[in-house]
C-alpha cells in the first residue's frame, strides 16, 4: 500500500514537469496555456521583474544559420524584442518555430528575434547538435546559449517554449508559456512595433 501511494506520487511529479513543457497553467495565472487565449502581463509585473536588476542580460550567441557568434543583450536595446525559450528535445519548440519563421518575415525588419536554448552541451548534446536542430528547423534570426538559465530565471519562464515580447524601452508586455497561436503572437507584436 505504502509503495503504491509512493509510485503515485511519482507520477504526479512526472506529469507535472511534462506538463510544463507541453504549456500546463503556471502559478499566479500570469502566463497562458496552449488552447486558451494569450492575454498581455500587466505593466506592474513588468516593472517589478525590471526592477529587480535581472534585466538586461547579456547571453553567448551562437554562429548558425542567420545568427553570428558573439554576444546579444536581451532585450535589444532601443528595439521592440520577441524572446524564443527553447530545447532541442521539446516538441511544442519545434511546433513554434513555424509560427516564428512566419512572424519573423513580417516582422524582422522592426523587431529583434532572439532564441535561446538552455541545454548543457555534454551527454550526447554537442553545439553541432544545436546547430543542426536550428537548421533542420529554418531558424534564421539570432539564436543564443544560455546553460546557467540566467535568461529562464530573469524572465521567470517555468515551462517551454516559453516566449516573451519586450517594448522598445525594455519593459515586458506579453508573455506566453506553451506553444503560442501565430495570430496570439502577432498581436502582440503589433503591439510594439
Amino acid at each position: 500500500m505504502r509503495r503504491r501511494r509512493y509510485l503515485g506520487a511519482l507520477a504526479g511529479v512526472g506529469l507535472s514537469g511534462i506538463a510544463g513543457c507541453l504549456g500546463g497553467d503556471s502559478p499566479g495565472g500570469t502566463d497562458d496555456t496552449a488552447g486558451s487565449s494569450d492575454t498581455a502581463e500587466t505593466a506592474t509585473e513588468s516593472t517589478e521583474s525590471a526592477a529587480s536588476g535581472d534585466l538586461p542580460l547579456v547571453v553567448d550567441t551562437i554562429e548558425a544559420q542567420g545568427s553570428e557568434a558573439g554576444e546579444v543583450r536581451v532585450p535589444v536595446a532601443g528595439t521592440p524584442t520577441i524572446l524564443d525559450l527553447f530545447a532541442t528535445w521539446c516538441a511544442p519548440c519545434v511546433a513554434q518555430m513555424e509560427s516564428l519563421r512566419t512572424l519573423h518575415d513580417e516582422f524582422g525588419d522592426d523587431v529583434a528575434f532572439v532564441s535561446v536554448t538552455n541545454e548543457r552541451l555534454g551527454g550526447g548534446l554537442t553545439m553541432d547538435d544545436i546547430r543542426s536542430w536550428w537548421a533542420d528547423h529554418h531558424g534564421d534570426w539570432t539564436v543564443g546559449h544560455d546553460p546557467e538559465s540566467e535568461l529562464m530565471r530573469a524572465v521567470r519562464a517555468n515551462g517551454l517554449p516559453y516566449l516573451v515580447v519586450f517594448d522598445e524601452n525594455g519593459t515586458k508586455t506579453w508573455t506566453h508559456r506553451g506553444l503560442a497561436s501565430e495570430s496570439n503572437i502577432r498581436e502582440a507584436l503589433e503591439d510594439v512595433r
